[in-house]
Protein backbone atom coordinates (compact mmCIF):
# COMPACT_ATOMS: atom_id res chain seq x y z
CA UNK A 1 0.00 0.00 0.00
CA UNK A 2 1.08 3.75 -0.94
CA UNK A 3 0.44 6.51 1.26
CA UNK A 4 1.27 9.72 0.27
CA UNK A 5 1.50 12.31 2.53
CA UNK A 6 2.10 9.32 5.19
CA UNK A 7 4.45 11.84 7.55
CA UNK A 8 1.65 13.66 8.35
CA UNK A 9 -0.91 14.02 10.89
CA UNK A 10 -3.12 12.04 9.53
CA UNK A 11 -1.14 9.97 7.05
CA UNK A 12 1.13 8.46 10.21
CA UNK A 13 -2.17 7.46 11.84
CA UNK A 14 -2.92 5.79 8.73
CA UNK A 15 0.37 4.48 8.49
CA UNK A 16 0.78 2.49 11.93
CA UNK A 17 -2.96 1.15 11.38
CA UNK A 18 -2.36 -0.43 7.77
CA UNK A 19 1.45 -1.60 9.25
CA UNK A 20 0.28 -2.89 12.45
CA UNK A 21 -2.58 -5.28 10.68
CA UNK A 22 0.24 -6.79 8.41
CA UNK A 23 0.25 -4.83 5.34
CA UNK A 24 3.51 -3.66 3.37
CA UNK A 25 3.50 -0.01 3.65
CA UNK A 26 5.26 2.56 1.39
CA UNK A 27 5.22 6.06 2.68
CA UNK A 28 5.75 9.23 0.70
CA UNK A 29 6.34 12.65 1.58
CA UNK A 30 8.67 15.27 0.91
CA UNK A 31 8.33 16.57 4.43
CA UNK A 32 7.06 20.23 3.59
CA UNK A 33 4.48 19.45 6.80
CA UNK A 34 5.04 16.04 7.31
CA UNK A 35 7.57 15.20 9.65
CA UNK A 36 9.95 12.09 10.45
CA UNK A 37 9.51 12.15 14.37
CA UNK A 38 5.78 11.57 13.26
CA UNK A 39 6.93 7.94 11.68
CA UNK A 40 10.13 7.43 13.29
CA UNK A 41 9.03 4.33 15.35
CA UNK A 42 7.96 2.44 12.13
CA UNK A 43 10.85 3.27 10.34
CA UNK A 44 12.71 -0.39 12.01
CA UNK A 45 9.29 -2.18 11.21
CA UNK A 46 9.96 -4.96 7.99
CA UNK A 47 6.72 -3.73 6.69
CA UNK A 48 7.80 0.06 6.38
CA UNK A 49 9.29 1.92 4.05
CA UNK A 50 9.64 5.89 3.67
CA UNK A 51 10.52 8.08 0.70
CA UNK A 52 10.95 11.62 0.57
CA UNK A 53 9.06 12.10 -2.37
CA UNK A 54 6.70 15.27 -3.54
CA UNK A 55 3.86 13.98 -5.99
CA UNK A 56 4.13 16.81 -8.14
CA UNK A 57 6.60 14.39 -9.96
CA UNK A 58 5.90 10.85 -11.11
CA UNK A 59 6.48 7.89 -8.60
CA UNK A 60 7.29 4.37 -9.88
CA UNK A 61 6.28 1.40 -7.63
CA UNK A 62 4.83 -1.30 -7.63
CA UNK A 63 1.40 -0.76 -4.84
CA UNK A 64 -2.17 -2.48 -4.85
CA UNK A 65 -3.48 0.41 -3.31
CA UNK A 66 -3.25 4.42 -2.96
CA UNK A 67 -3.96 6.42 -0.31
CA UNK A 68 -3.39 9.96 -1.68
CA UNK A 69 -2.82 12.51 1.30
CA UNK A 70 -0.34 14.58 0.18
CA UNK A 71 -1.41 18.27 0.65
CA UNK A 72 -0.86 20.62 2.58
CA UNK A 73 -4.69 21.34 5.01
CA UNK A 74 -3.97 24.14 7.20
CA UNK A 75 -4.45 27.56 5.79
CA UNK A 76 -1.28 28.78 7.28
CA UNK A 77 0.72 26.34 4.77
CA UNK A 78 -1.44 25.96 1.95
CA UNK A 79 -1.13 29.76 1.51
CA UNK A 80 2.37 30.03 2.11
CA UNK A 81 3.09 28.62 -1.53
CA UNK A 82 -0.54 28.91 -2.70
CA UNK A 83 0.54 27.88 -6.49
CA UNK A 84 2.65 24.94 -4.90
CA UNK A 85 -0.60 23.78 -3.05
CA UNK A 86 -2.56 23.73 -6.47
CA UNK A 87 -0.28 21.77 -8.25
CA UNK A 88 0.13 19.53 -5.18
CA UNK A 89 -3.44 18.82 -5.60
CA UNK A 90 -4.08 18.58 -9.71
CA UNK A 91 -0.71 17.68 -10.21
CA UNK A 92 -0.62 15.24 -6.88
CA UNK A 93 -3.60 13.61 -8.29
CA UNK A 94 -2.84 12.89 -12.28
CA UNK A 95 0.05 11.38 -11.14
CA UNK A 96 -1.06 9.23 -8.44
CA UNK A 97 -4.10 8.42 -10.84
CA UNK A 98 -1.57 7.47 -13.77
CA UNK A 99 0.65 5.25 -11.64
CA UNK A 100 -2.54 3.35 -9.83
CA UNK A 101 -3.90 3.49 -13.71
CA UNK A 102 -0.20 1.47 -14.71
CA UNK A 103 -0.46 -1.03 -12.01
CA UNK A 104 -4.35 -1.29 -11.61
CA UNK A 105 -4.18 0.00 -8.21
CA UNK A 106 -7.07 1.31 -6.46
CA UNK A 107 -6.89 4.33 -5.28
CA UNK A 108 -8.56 6.81 -2.44
CA UNK A 109 -8.59 10.34 -2.69
CA UNK A 110 -8.52 12.11 0.68
CA UNK A 111 -10.91 15.11 -0.09
CA UNK A 112 -12.38 17.77 2.25
CA UNK A 113 -15.54 19.31 3.19
CA UNK A 114 -13.98 23.03 1.78
CA UNK A 115 -15.25 21.68 -1.65
CA UNK A 116 -18.54 23.39 0.08
CA UNK A 117 -17.47 26.51 0.49
CA UNK A 118 -19.45 28.53 2.42
CA UNK A 119 -22.33 26.44 2.55
CA UNK A 120 -26.01 27.81 1.40
CA UNK A 121 -27.20 24.26 3.03
CA UNK A 122 -26.81 23.14 6.22
CA UNK A 123 -26.33 20.53 7.13
CA UNK A 124 -23.87 19.68 3.94
CA UNK A 125 -24.48 16.16 2.49
CA UNK A 126 -22.78 14.77 -0.81
CA UNK A 127 -24.90 15.82 -3.71
CA UNK A 128 -24.69 19.72 -2.24
CA UNK A 129 -21.87 21.51 -5.06
CA UNK A 130 -20.93 24.09 -2.87
CA UNK A 131 -20.65 27.76 -2.57
CA UNK A 132 -16.79 28.27 -3.13
CA UNK A 133 -14.76 31.55 -4.31
CA UNK A 134 -12.90 30.50 -7.14
CA UNK A 135 -10.38 33.44 -6.68
CA UNK A 136 -9.95 33.83 -2.98
CA UNK A 137 -7.13 33.30 -0.96
CA UNK A 138 -8.15 29.90 -0.03
CA UNK A 139 -9.04 28.66 -3.42
CA UNK A 140 -5.55 27.37 -3.98
CA UNK A 141 -6.73 24.33 -1.58
CA UNK A 142 -10.63 24.30 -2.12
CA UNK A 143 -10.69 24.44 -6.09
CA UNK A 144 -7.66 22.10 -6.19
CA UNK A 145 -9.39 19.77 -4.23
CA UNK A 146 -12.63 20.14 -6.13
CA UNK A 147 -10.53 19.37 -9.42
CA UNK A 148 -9.10 16.10 -7.40
CA UNK A 149 -12.51 14.91 -7.53
CA UNK A 150 -13.30 15.44 -10.84
CA UNK A 151 -9.78 13.77 -11.69
CA UNK A 152 -10.81 11.03 -10.12
CA UNK A 153 -13.89 10.78 -11.80
CA UNK A 154 -12.46 11.15 -14.83
CA UNK A 155 -10.06 8.88 -14.93
CA UNK A 156 -12.56 6.10 -13.91
CA UNK A 157 -14.79 7.11 -16.81
CA UNK A 158 -11.93 6.87 -19.47
CA UNK A 159 -9.75 4.20 -18.60
CA UNK A 160 -11.67 2.08 -15.55
CA UNK A 161 -9.90 2.89 -12.43
CA UNK A 162 -10.99 1.79 -9.27
CA UNK A 163 -11.43 5.11 -6.45
CA UNK A 164 -12.76 6.38 -4.13
CA UNK A 165 -13.32 9.23 -2.83
CA UNK A 166 -14.30 10.94 0.92
CA UNK A 167 -15.01 14.29 2.29
CA UNK A 168 -12.90 14.91 5.66
CA UNK A 169 -14.05 17.32 7.95
CA UNK A 170 -12.16 18.87 10.75
CA UNK A 171 -10.24 16.35 12.39
CA UNK A 172 -7.75 16.64 15.40
CA UNK A 173 -5.75 14.76 17.83
CA UNK A 174 -2.23 13.55 18.25
CA UNK A 175 0.41 14.28 16.01
CA UNK A 176 -1.07 17.88 15.30
CA UNK A 177 1.04 20.35 14.47
CA UNK A 178 1.34 22.66 17.08
CA UNK A 179 1.53 25.78 14.53
CA UNK A 180 -0.29 24.55 11.84
CA UNK A 181 -2.87 27.15 12.69
CA UNK A 182 -5.80 25.28 13.34
CA UNK A 183 -8.47 25.82 15.75
CA UNK A 184 -8.23 22.89 18.31
CA UNK A 185 -4.10 23.13 18.05
CA UNK A 186 -4.48 26.72 18.26
CA UNK A 187 -6.77 26.48 21.55
CA UNK A 188 -4.94 23.80 23.26
CA UNK A 189 -1.27 25.19 22.75
CA UNK A 190 -2.34 28.82 23.98
CA UNK A 191 -4.95 27.51 27.25
CA UNK A 192 -1.89 25.02 27.76
CA UNK A 193 0.27 28.53 27.97
CA UNK A 194 -2.19 30.35 29.74
CA UNK A 195 -1.53 32.86 26.30
CA UNK A 196 -4.80 34.32 25.05
CA UNK A 197 -7.21 32.40 23.50
CA UNK A 198 -7.82 33.97 19.74
CA UNK A 199 -11.05 33.62 18.39
CA UNK A 200 -11.82 35.14 14.89
CA UNK A 201 -15.25 36.87 14.17
CA UNK A 202 -17.51 36.65 17.03
CA UNK A 203 -16.64 33.07 17.83
CA UNK A 204 -20.63 31.93 16.48
CA UNK A 205 -19.30 30.23 13.59
CA UNK A 206 -19.83 26.34 13.98
CA UNK A 207 -17.23 23.51 13.03
CA UNK A 208 -18.20 19.69 13.27
CA UNK A 209 -14.52 17.99 15.22
CA UNK A 210 -13.96 14.11 14.54
CA UNK A 211 -11.22 12.49 16.18
CA UNK A 212 -8.45 10.88 14.10
CA UNK A 213 -9.16 7.09 14.90
CA UNK A 214 -12.95 7.70 13.96
CA UNK A 215 -11.00 8.98 10.71
CA UNK A 216 -9.17 6.86 10.02
CA UNK A 217 -11.35 4.17 10.54
CA UNK A 218 -13.72 5.34 8.43
CA UNK A 219 -10.73 5.82 5.58
CA UNK A 220 -9.89 2.08 5.90
CA UNK A 221 -13.51 0.96 5.30
CA UNK A 222 -13.93 3.47 2.11
CA UNK A 223 -10.80 1.60 0.73
CA UNK A 224 -12.24 -1.95 1.29
CA UNK A 225 -15.57 -1.08 0.46
CA UNK A 226 -17.31 -2.34 -2.64
CA UNK A 227 -16.08 -1.80 -6.45
CA UNK A 228 -19.23 0.15 -7.55
CA UNK A 229 -18.78 2.29 -4.03
CA UNK A 230 -17.20 5.42 -5.68
CA UNK A 231 -18.24 8.03 -3.25
CA UNK A 232 -18.05 10.81 -2.67
CA UNK A 233 -18.61 9.94 0.79
CA UNK A 234 -18.68 12.65 3.88
CA UNK A 235 -16.07 11.30 7.03
CA UNK A 236 -16.74 13.22 10.04
CA UNK A 237 -18.24 13.29 13.16
CA UNK A 238 -21.99 15.32 12.93
CA UNK A 239 -21.90 17.18 16.29
CA UNK A 240 -21.85 20.58 15.75
CA UNK A 241 -20.00 22.81 18.34
CA UNK A 242 -19.38 26.82 17.59
CA UNK A 243 -15.76 27.94 18.27
CA UNK A 244 -16.71 29.42 21.55
CA UNK A 245 -18.10 26.34 23.16
CA UNK A 246 -14.44 25.03 21.93
CA UNK A 247 -12.59 27.88 23.33
CA UNK A 248 -14.66 27.12 26.98
CA UNK A 249 -13.98 23.39 26.77
CA UNK A 250 -10.32 23.49 26.16
CA UNK A 251 -9.72 26.05 28.81
CA UNK A 252 -12.26 23.86 31.75
CA UNK A 253 -10.29 20.62 29.88
CA UNK A 254 -6.96 22.35 30.51
CA UNK A 255 -7.17 24.49 34.10
CA UNK A 256 -5.63 27.53 31.92
CA UNK A 257 -6.08 31.23 33.25
CA UNK A 258 -6.61 31.91 29.49
CA UNK A 259 -8.42 34.83 28.52
CA UNK A 260 -10.28 34.76 24.97
CA UNK A 261 -9.58 37.94 22.88
CA UNK A 262 -11.60 38.42 19.35
CA UNK A 263 -10.12 39.82 16.09
CA UNK A 264 -11.18 39.77 12.81
CA UNK A 265 -12.36 36.79 10.57
CA UNK A 266 -10.29 35.50 7.64
CA UNK A 267 -11.65 36.04 4.30
CA UNK A 268 -14.08 33.45 2.95
CA UNK A 269 -14.10 31.29 6.17
CA UNK A 270 -17.17 29.66 6.83
CA UNK A 271 -20.35 29.97 8.58
CA UNK A 272 -20.98 26.39 9.46
CA UNK A 273 -19.56 23.10 9.01
CA UNK A 274 -21.47 19.95 10.10
CA UNK A 275 -21.29 16.62 7.71
CA UNK A 276 -24.59 14.35 6.85
CA UNK A 277 -23.02 10.99 7.46
CA UNK A 278 -26.03 8.80 6.28
CA UNK A 279 -23.83 7.25 3.18
CA UNK A 280 -21.29 6.59 5.81
CA UNK A 281 -23.49 4.61 8.25
CA UNK A 282 -24.82 2.91 4.72
CA UNK A 283 -22.32 1.98 3.17
CA UNK A 284 -19.56 1.40 5.54
CA UNK A 285 -21.26 0.97 8.38
CA UNK A 286 -19.25 3.75 10.05
CA UNK A 287 -20.07 6.12 12.69
CA UNK A 288 -17.85 7.92 15.11
CA UNK A 289 -17.31 6.90 18.78
CA UNK A 290 -15.47 9.11 20.35
CA UNK A 291 -16.63 12.90 21.59
CA UNK A 292 -15.48 15.99 21.91
CA UNK A 293 -14.56 15.90 25.96
CA UNK A 294 -12.84 12.30 25.13
CA UNK A 295 -11.06 13.58 22.50
CA UNK A 296 -10.14 16.63 23.67
CA UNK A 297 -8.65 14.77 26.90
CA UNK A 298 -6.59 12.68 24.71
CA UNK A 299 -4.83 15.71 22.42
CA UNK A 300 -4.47 17.48 25.35
CA UNK A 301 -1.80 15.34 26.87
CA UNK A 302 -0.30 14.59 23.52
CA UNK A 303 0.53 18.73 23.37
CA UNK A 304 1.15 19.04 27.29
CA UNK A 305 3.89 16.25 26.62
CA UNK A 306 5.42 18.84 23.43
CA UNK A 307 5.24 22.00 25.20
CA UNK A 308 6.73 20.39 28.65
CA UNK A 309 9.87 18.54 25.97
CA UNK A 310 10.42 22.03 24.48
Amino acid sequence: MLVTGGAGFLGSHLCERLVREGNDVICADNLFVGRKDHIRHLLGNPYFEFIRHDITAPLYVEVDQIYNLACPASPVHYQYNPIKTAKTSVLGAMNMLGLAKRVHARILQASTSEVYGDPQIHPQEESYRGCVNPIGVRSCYDEGKRMAESLMFDYRRSHGVEIKVIRIFNTYGPRMNPDDGRVVSNFIVQALKNENITIYGDGTQTRSFCYVDDLIEGMVRMMNSRADFTGPCNIGNPGEFTILELARKVVELTGSRSRLVYKPLPPDDPAQRQPVIRLAKEELGWEPSVGLTEGLEKTIAYFRGIIQEG
